[in-house]
């Protein structure tokens, strides 16, 4: 069973380390946690159950509940702003009454003026440390008291031999604010040293802030994927009996037909089985133009109906939907983990207790040093401040989370985390033929109608020797065909405002053709279309017009059939699958991008070759009457040889290939055997979206390097500052927050 849970609590990567070695710890039991999200997916056997789950969650300081709708996923709990609003409340006059030393002396000289006007004793204190004391006392014990209790759960965890933890940032920062706030009772009570309650207090503020500004910037950071669960629909109006309905779309069934009307969203993926309209697919396939839908028509729950009344008959429900298969994919994308943050996670993991240590090792020196413990107090805080790991957390998941959910919004589907990172290093692609680089629909090509042919029945059919006529006998033909060469014919010349006829004697020869009798008016031919073997058969001799057209469809390797009245040969229809449009401007950027193109395809190798050519791949580099085994071999062959390879394919035949290569893509439109072999998934029709995807991984990593640059160089100079004295707790804190601000904000330039 796979379970998502809402994980509260959680501060740092080392918390993810945390929560990951409590749960794997259990027998069957497979985690993933997300910072960025808050989350935690597991892959449990059947008989671990999710009571034992959340406990274990529980026991490893942190609390959990289970996820049963995606959306909670994208939203953040509020309570980080009020927290924020309570910390202020408490911290700024505390911190005012601390820092404004002329507030500080004037309070203090007043109270004791007047406890000697009665002649009352007053001791070495100051009572305007006792106020900001006492105004920082909510705070520390209150407002942070989540902090200092997953703190003291990290460290009984990370004692215990039998447990899996690890001490994180909590601990940090509730020993920081804590050591300044008890020594600043302390040093108030025996007027022996500073006091440092702006410290704790401003310590606990900055972390506070820090958290509220993450949880906001994580909020716009996962609004790609909200907009995302939010284009369901709720209800849906449903045909019952002739009668309009409306149901609420959970209780939608597969087969029933429902009314759509312009401006709404359609209920479910089914099939256009009445009226016109044009749709608009932006949102799931990233496609900028609306799409022409008639009956026959597939069209995508959650796309927008724009100027027509349809009725649509549901062919996928619930969680079979597109919509809910491409968040499911980017949820487990966002909760899985890339290969640079495993890296991180496992310096995080030793970094808190280093860290630790430096600081008590800062502060003995500092005591040693000067015998001073107010300096060596502060100086120890500094160190323990400054070095949370919040950024460095936070750098890899929520650039990854912010991509994620970008390319959803650009029909890219990014599978896993480690997508991302293959994508460095891609010398080579391979592309399958057909619904890749063509549509995989048959389209005519040319069409060729013989008036010197025709010229051979002007004395038979003197009225009828007309082109739209002869047209019209083909579509009247290829229109009761259901194969894919006479449904391009029949597209074809309906296009052209022909319009067909009756057919009596109808009849197909599979490999053949389609013949029959054809109502012309006073005439009727017998018509018969198909391959020249079959047509030539059954008719004289190839006018020189046909023959010509024949050589020509056979130059460029196109499917042809052609057209007989009565034995006579009179056109000649070429066929072929239509190459996409943005096909050869996407090659040619392959090449800009140093990827060397290469194409395998289960087709002839004339069809190929005349595709290649076309597009621009070079015919050295075209493997033809490929098989599944011999694609995969074209892919562990340029491995074997240092290449980096990109596999980009929609079929069953393609599965192996794309499980193979270093990063692969399926067309959004190919075989679900393919899409869940591959690493990227395209929505939208268009082969420019692969150049999108990679654009999108090298945006990304380059972000996650800044991040992590920026969080390593952060903490490498701000450490020895701190350890030399030269920087005040509070201002450590503040460093701290806006680091991690810093990196959530430069993650959002993905979008």
């Amino acid at each position: 069973m796979i379970y998502t849970f809402k994980v509260s609590g959680m501060s740092c990567s080392s918390c993810v380390n945390s929560i990951e070695g409590t749960l794997n710890s259990i027998a069957g039991v497979k985690a993933t946690v997300s910072f960025a999200t808050e989350s935690v997916h597991v892959n449990a056997e059947d008989d671990v159950s999710t009571k034992t789950l959340i406990a274990a969650i529980k026991s490893a300081g942190y609390s959990a509940t289970l996820v049963t709708d995606p959306s909670q996923l994208a939203l953040h709990s509020k309570r980080s702003g009020l927290a924020l609003a309570l910390s202020i409340l408490s911290a700024v006059p505390a911190i005012a009454i601390s820092m404004i030393m002329t507030w500080h002396h004037a309070i203090d000289m007043f109270v004791h003026d007047q406890l000697d006007a009665f002649g009352l004793p007053h001791p070495l204190y100051s009572p305007t440390a006792w106020v900001a004391i006492g105004l920082t006392a909510p705070l520390i014990l209150i407002v942070a008291f989540p902090i200092h209790r997953a703190a003291f759960n990290n460290f009984l965890i990370f004692i215990n031999p039998k447990r899996h933890g690890s001490l994180t940032m909590d601990n940090l920062v509730s020993l920081g604010s804590l050591a300044a706030f008890g020594w600043s009772i302390y040093a108030n009570a025996t007027g022996n040293g500073d006091v440092y309650t702006e410290v704790a207090a401003g310590v606990l503020l900055f972390v506070i802030l820090g958290r509220y500004l993450e949880a906001r910037a994580k909020a716009n950071a996962g609004s790609a994927l909200q907009s995302l669960l939010e284009l369901g629909s709720k209800e849906v109006t449903v045909i019952r009996s002739g009668q309009e309905v409306i149901i609420p779309i959970a209780n939608l069934q597969v087969g029933d037909e429902f009314l759509v009307k312009p401006g709404e969203r359609i209920a479910t993926d089914g099939e256009v089985i009445s009226g016109n309209s044009t749709v608009d697919n932006s949102m799931i396939t990233g496609e900028s133009l609306p799409v022409e839908v008639k009956p026959g028509s597939k069209v995508i729950g959650a796309t927008l109906n724009h100027n027509g009344r349809i009725i649509v008959k549901a062919t996928r429900i619930g969680g079979d939907t597109e919509l809910s298969r491409i968040t499911a994919m980017v949820l487990s994308a966002q909760g899985g983990r890339s290969p640079i943050q495993t890296r991180v996670n496992k310096i995080s993991a030793i970094f808190v207790p280093v860290v630790t240590l430096v600081a008590i090792a800062t502060g003995l020196a500092w005591y040693l040093y000067d015998s001073q413990l107010t300096n060596a107090i502060a100086t120890a805080i500094a160190v323990l401040v400054i070095a949370c790991p919040c950024a460095l957390g936070l750098a890899t998941p929520v650039a990854l989370m912010v991509a994620s959910g970008r390319g959803a919004q650009r029909g890219i589907v990014i599978s896993s985390p480690s997508a991302l990172e293959a994508s460095r290093g891609i010398d080579r692609v391979l592309l399958d033929k057909t619904g890749t680089i063509t549509s995989g629909k048959m389209k005519v090509s040319a069409a060729t109608v013989s008036m010197g042919a025709a010229a051979q029945l002007a004395q038979i059919y003197p009225e009828l020797i007309k082109e739209a006529t002869i047209l019209s006998s083909a579509l009247s033909i290829e229109s009761q065909n259901n194969h894919p060469v006479g449904q391009a014919i029949a597209d074809y010349i309906a296009a052209q405002g022909i319009k067909a006829t009756t057919v009596s004697d109808y009849s197909v020869s599979p490999g053949n053709g389609a013949a029959g009798r054809v109502n012309l008016g006073i005439h009727s031919p017998v018509v018969l279309i198909g391959s020249p073997a079959a047509v030539a058969h059954s008719s004289v001799d190839f006018h020189p017009d046909i023959q010509a057209a024949i050589s020509a469809a056979q130059a460029q390797a196109l499917t042809f059939s052609v057209m007989a009245w009565d034995g006579i040969a009179l056109a000649v229809f070429s066929v072929g699958d239509e190459i996409k449009s943005d096909a050869a401007q996407t090659i040619a950027k392959f090449k800009e991008m140093g990827i060397s193109p290469w194409l395998v395809t289960g087709d002839s190798p004339g069809v190929a070759h005349a595709v290649a050519l076309k597009v621009g791949i070079d015919i050295s580099q075209v493997t033809a009457a490929a098989s599944p085994e011999s694609k995969l071999a074209a892919i562990t062959n340029l491995q074997s040889k240092g290449h980096k390879v990109l596999m980009i394919g929609d079929g069953i035949n393609d599965a192996a290939a794309i499980a193979a290569a270093d990063l692969s893509m399926a067309m959004g439109t190919g075989t679900d055997t393919a899409i869940a072999a591959a690493d990227i998934t395209l929505m939208r029709p268009d082969l420019n979206a692969a150049i999108a995807a990679l654009q999108l991984s090298d945006s990304t990593i380059k972000i996650i390097k800044g991040n992590l640059t920026w969080a390593f160089a952060y903490n490498v100079i701000g450490i020895p500052i701190a350890a030399t004295g030269l920087l005040n707790p509070m201002y450590a804190a503040a460093a701290m927050a806006l680091s991690s601000v810093f990196v959530v904000t430069n993650s959002l330039r993905i979008r």
